[in-house]
């Protein structure tokens, strides 16, 4: 009887540590699949100053005319601006320093797709002529950059069922190459 009662204790703890393994599991995916903005970025960076003076997304982020990839800026990019403007600012100052020793700024990505994924800006913004709010919001308000929508397969369907080829966009190579 007592090694009847030991397995029947072996299965509840079995039992009890899978219950925690799903639970804990679930919670990782969760928070996995969250919106969250980029955790640290080296600097500061205000999109709204930008948008105030004038400046639009295209001008800093080019690839998203010509490439799949928008771009982030060069610290070279920033400082062919910011060598004659807001140069006294602490986060020019910081931008400079980088500058003055010949490395990059390692912004950190905000939006991420999985490698599976196959997306060009290119392709939105020239041939959908689509705006980079569609996408990203209202950047130019944000105190810091950050995901707006949970970019994934379900959202970008939801987008590609409206567009008059929507049959030609359900294809899957369009998207997974």
């Amino acid at each position: 009887m007592h090694s009847l009662e030991g397995r029947s204790w072996v299965r509840r703890l079995g039992a009890a540590t899978l219950l925690v393994a799903i639970v804990l599991g679930g919670i990782y995916l969760a928070r996995a699949s969250k919106v969250q903005a980029a955790s640290f970025q080296h600097i500061s960076f205000d999109h709204k100053s930008m948008v105030e003076a004038g400046m639009d997304c295209l001008f800093c982020h080019t690839g998203a005319t010509k490439s799949p990839a928008a771009g982030i800026p060069s610290v070279e990019s920033c400082m062919g601006c910011h060598k004659l403007i807001d140069i006294d600012s602490p986060e020019i100052l910081e931008l400079a320093a980088y500058w003055d020793r010949q490395e990059p700024m390692g912004w950190e990505r905000v939006n991420r797709l999985p490698r599976f994924v196959y997306f060009s800006h290119r392709v939105h913004v020239v041939a959908a002529n689509l705006n980079c709010e569609r996408c990203h919001g209202d950047v130019g308000q944000m105190a810091e950059a950050r995901p707006v929508v949970r970019m994934n397969m379900g959202w970008c369907l939801g987008c590609h069922e409206q567009q008059p080829n929507a049959r030609q966009l359900r294809d899957c190579i369009v998207c997974h190459q």
